[in-house]
């Protein structure tokens, strides 16, 4: 249960409580039992209402997520009420739960929908990290032998989930829920966050302002299929989460009166059976979850939050370990259609989608078609089969969930592309969002450069006529280590498309930096060696041939497929790099330890972009593809 580093010590295990001591040099000290330390833990049992006699038993907890956004206002409710339950069982009886109470813990993090668009927006893929230190110091330091974690946004619940996979002791996650939509008081139409972003260019000031008042009524995160509901079905689909608690929303009252209960029952069966999060999460189960992602048209983002969970689960390159790239486009090609039809690219919510029987109804139908595998473990204790056969949800309804012979969409809704802009092979498209602009699966376009976003917004806003039919517009300087922190650009990416649906043109959009899960367009993120590193993105000029070709899955600049141009171009940039004491003058200010940490520890996006200063500390050797006992954590901990 417990290891220490001990130098001419022996380790005694005795008693009930497995009271641990240690003999050193013919004196024997309690551990556990040290008055200093067990007066404080009196002390916490005492004002938390716990059973005081319990303080030496394994802890068990409730973590929460938190932060300046209507998504976490439901939270802290569900919180509080799971950690009374908890309490009540630890209350003498005889059925009493034999383990300490640990008081609820809650990380904190930024809101995407309040800062895109701004410079604040840096701390948005941060707060992942940032989850991920405040879970890990939590579970670490208080040494929980189990964790019930309530997870609400886009960024947290994935850090969370990071932060339980290299704690590796039983643990289970509920989502918070998402939000209800809110409706045009006048039009009579289905809003949200998105909604308000795509008239942000409008002229109209009484229209902007009704949208903002309407679009978001209540509390709970996006309610379409953006980054949160898609990494809550990812969570799901892999294990970690009871597949019937990813759709409702927040404010369902099964939230408050049902599911606690449940998530507790898991959770004790878990620890019972010494079921860890290593045990659920395998290259299996991700792979589930990465094609159910495909299948429900998500994110671009769970193309950076994918690896990162397999990082934490123990595989050092996704891409080798779990999913090639030609394997992801050939499922999302010729495999896996799009079921559902949802905003940003349709019309419903999760609300509607649970309403037609949760995301269990897509899991059912794409186990009956056999593209699933049914035998991964789940937190439930059941296998993904099992659990799909006990709650026995309803077939699709064919309006707001489809079939597998007759989808909404015939292929995936994302593709990741190489070429001479993406040698990584860590651009991303989320195809099911496209309005426009392909031809045969071809888009040639010009580029029209921007080294920043700001500058982009600057002209969306004050000179919009700039942009032309064809434009392939260029965001650098946005990345992991440029901007720093990759912000997502929703502000961008709406004005966009607004400015397109109104004059019937084709723009597109090519960043290093990433997309919220609410984009649509012709918009390839996640570009990658990024500008700020010495990418090929930081070498396009304005006027240069940008050609994406679905096809063969490239994007490429013309002119820089000439070794010449390629050369002379690096040249200069290398020149310009060094005249300014070694970082390009483009690149973000890192005025804060974050920014600053972020900078110089930032790996690619194809393993996460997250804080990492030496990659390879975190790289498995070669190894069977269904094994979960490596441990990053643990080459530091042996």
């Amino acid at each position: 249960m417990y290891k220490f580093l001990l130098y001419n010590c022996a380790v005694i295990t005795s008693g009930h409580n497995d009271e641990r001591t240690i003999v050193k040099n013919s004196k024997t000290v309690l551990i556990d039992n040290n008055p200093g330390r067990t007066a404080q833990t009196i002390g916490i049992a005492r004002e938390l209402g716990s059973n005081i006699e319990l303080i030496h038993e394994p802890s068990i907890g409730v973590i929460g997520n938190k932060g300046d956004s209507q998504c976490y206002l439901g939270v802290q409710r569900k919180v509080e009420i799971i950690h009374e339950q908890l309490r009540k069982r630890t209350e003498t009886g005889t059925n009493q739960l034999r383990m300490r109470l640990v008081q609820p813990e809650y990380t904190v993090a930024t809101s995407d929908g309040m800062r895109n668009g701004t410079k604040e927006m840096r701390y948005s893929l941060i707060g992942r990290e940032v989850t991920h230190d405040s879970v890990c110091e939590h579970l670490s330091a208080s040494g929980l032998e189990g964790t019930i974690a309530v997870v609400a946004c886009d960024k947290p619940p994935v850090g969370t989930a990071a932060a339980i996979l290299e704690h590796n002791k039983p643990a289970i996650i509920m989502s918070d829920g998402p939000i209800r939509p809110g409706m045009d008081s006048i039009t009579k139409e289905r809003l949200d966050i998105i909604s308000g972003f795509q008239v942000a260019g409008s002229e109209d000031e009484e229209l902007k302002h009704r949208i903002a008042c309407e679009a978001c009524p209540g509390y709970g995160s996006c309610g379409g299929m953006f980054t949160y509901n898609t990494m809550q079905t990812f969570l799901g689909v892999m294990g970690l989460e009871p597949l019937h608690m990813v759709a409702p929303p927040s404010d369902d009252l099964r939230r408050v009166e049902q599911f606690p209960d449940e998530l507790i029952d898991y959770l004790l069966q878990m620890i019972k059976n010494n079921v860890t999060p290593r045990d659920i999460v395998n290259r299996d189960s991700i792979r589930n979850a990465m094609i159910v992602a495909m299948a429900i048209g998500g994110s671009t983002n769970v193309l950076l939050h994918g690896p990162e969970i397999a990082r934490a689960a123990g595989f050092g390159d996704f891409a080798k370990d779990i999913m090639t790239p030609q394997e992801f486009n050939h499922l999302s090609e010729n495999v896996v259609p799009v079921l559902i039809d949802a905003r940003p690219f349709g019309n419903y919510s999760m609300v509607d989608i649970d309403e037609k029987g949760g995301i269990q109804v897509i899991v059912k139908e794409l186990l009956d078609a056999g593209l699933l595998n049914g035998d991964a473990m789940t937190c439930t204790g059941e296998t993904l089969s099992e659990q799909i056969k006990r709650l026995n949800p309803p077939p699709p309804d064919g309006n707001v969930i489809y079939t597998v012979k007759e989808p909404y969409k015939p292929t995936g809704g994302l593709r990741v592309l190489g070429g001479n802009l993406s040698p990584e092979f860590s651009s991303v498209l989320k195809l099911a969002g496209v309005e426009g602009g392909l031809e045969n699966n071809v888009f040639v376009g010009t580029a029209r450069v921007f080294d920043g976003e700001q500058g982009l917004l600057y002209s969306l806003a004050n000179e919009p006529e700039i942009f032309q039919n064809g434009d392939m517009i260029i965001v650098r300087y946005e990345g992991p280590s440029g901007a720093p922190g990759m912000p997502e650009m929703l502000d961008s990416t709406s004005r966009i498309t607004t400015l397109c649906r109104e004059n019937d043109i084709v723009v597109g959009l090519m960043t290093d930096g990433r997309f919220s899960g609410g984009s649509v367009g012709l918009v390839i993120g996640h570009v990658g060696p990024e500008a700020a590193i010495g990418g090929e993105i930081a070498l396009i000029e304005n006027g240069d041939e940008i050609v994406i070709d679905l096809n063969l899955n490239e994007i490429n600049c013309t002119p820089l497929q000439n070794e010449e141009t390629l050369n002379k171009r690096r040249s200069l940039w290398k020149e310009t790099v060094e005249a300014n004491g070694g970082t390009h003058p483009s690149i973000g200010l890192a005025d804060t330890r974050l920014l600053n940490r972020m900078r110089r520890s930032a790996v690619s996006a194809v393993y996460g972009a997250g804080m990492h200063p030496d990659r390879q500390l975190w790289v498995s050797e070669p190894r069977d593809p269904v094994m979960t006992e490596f441990s990053p954590t643990n080459k530091y901990r042996d």
